[in-house]
């Protein structure tokens, strides 16, 4: 764990998402938790260790199980957007780590078992604001990666946790995504409102502009592809063919190329049956 910025940290050690907390005179504001048990267990002893108030809130950026799967253990309140909160309601009460490669984080974790949802108990539509000490904590929904994306913004210090929005240096998650969406999204970020923030990737830690701006190009790409093959009415295998060439921006050890791989299969072949195909189906959050 380390600190970001007065009483902001994040720590990306744990395999899953970027993990954040904000220490406040009430309490710890939690983005996120590890998908080990393990893991999650070391991160509340770190979090132990940080004190601050007797209250602890757990933010769900989205509902991906990297970021997830490991709600249970943090065992304090989780919030979030309303539509996240809707992919719960319509999952099986319990998780088995079997099924569909999604090319997630979670998937190399060994001896998960069967690990029951924490759905989120508080929930908004489009913005909450907390008040557990001087400065205020803001969530507010920006769709795109997913249909229930949420942002944590700490207007006062300038800093913007953004989950799956961007990515460093690895393919997007995109069986839930809504591109033309996602890419106001990125176009809100790099507007003047976002200017000389620190911006917190959801698997990355802290980015720069650049970073944020080859996010957009990349997906504006990605985009052109599949709306070519839409409008020449390809069946959803085509996507197949989009594979190598859309990894090839990334510079990716060997150890993760299999992991990337299946990523972006997945996310092709849902992102294209779901936005081009009837026989799309389920809510592709995952």
């Amino acid at each position: 764990m380390h600190s970001i910025a007065t009483d902001i940290y994040i720590d990306d050690q744990y395999p899953g998402a970027t993990l954040g907390v904000i220490y406040l005179t009430h309490g710890l504001i939690q983005i996120d938790a590890p998908p080990s048990p393990e893991d999650g267990r070391a991160w509340r002893a770190a979090l132990l260790n940080l004190g601050g108030g007797s209250e602890r809130l757990l933010v769900n950026l989205d509902a991906h199980p990297d970021r997830t799967l490991g709600a249970r253990a943090m065992d304090c309140t989780i919030v979030a957007q309303e539509k996240t909160a809707h992919v719960f309601r319509t999952r099986p009460t319990t998780f088995k780590a079997q099924g569909e490669e999604t090319g997630a984080d979670w998937e190399s974790i060994p001896g998960l078992g069967n690990i029951r949802w924490v759905p989120p108990e508080i929930t908004f539509s489009h913005q909450m604001t907390i008040h557990w000490g001087e400065s205020p904590v803001v969530l507010e929904h920006h769709p795109g990666p997913t249909s229930g994306a949420t942002w944590v913004i700490l207007p006062e210090a300038k800093v913007v946790f953004v989950g799956d929005a961007v990515l460093k240096n690895q393919p997007p998650f995109l069986a839930g995504a809504d591109l033309p969406v996602w890419l106001d999204t990125l176009k809100l970020l790099l507007s003047p409102a976002y200017r000389n923030w620190l911006v917190v990737s959801g698997r990355g830690g802290v980015v720069a502009a650049d970073v944020i701006r080859a996010q957009k190009d990349y997906l504006d790409h990605v985009f052109k592809r599949v709306e070519k093959l839409a409008k020449k009415k390809s069946a959803p295998e085509a996507v197949e063919n989009l594979i190598m060439p859309l990894l090839n921006p990334f510079k990716i050890p060997a150890s993760q190329l299999q992991k990337y791989t299946r990523r972006l299969r997945y996310g092709l072949h849902r992102y294209y049956a779901r936005h081009y195909r009837s026989s799309g189906s389920g809510s592709g959050e995952e």
